[in-house]
């Protein structure tokens, strides 16, 4: 294993604490807990990518990253509007 493989496997286990945050917290917490297993996830994926010297592997992170902020606007938009008092 090279170092972009452990860096892969360091970011994943950080998914854990956004999980418990994102399942207990009130609406707006959990929705930046959620925000953030996003960006994380997507970090670990180009570095999996990385790590396995694949480019082609590169166009899921980075439709992972449009789709998670435009996911979460869309979120906070339509169905967070009348509970975060908007």
């Amino acid at each position: 294993m090279n170092a972009w493989l452990w860096a892969a496997l360091a970011l994943l286990c950080g998914l854990a604490p956004c999980l418990l945050v994102a399942m207990r917290a009130k609406l707006a917490d959990a929705l930046v807990a959620v925000e953030l297993a996003g960006t994380v996830t997507t970090l670990a994926l180009v570095a999996l990518a990385e790590g396995y010297h694949r480019p082609s592997y590169y166009s899921l992170p980075l439709s992972l990253a449009v789709l998670t902020l435009v996911g979460g606007l869309v979120y906070v938009r339509v169905l967070g509007a009348r509970w975060l008092g908007r």
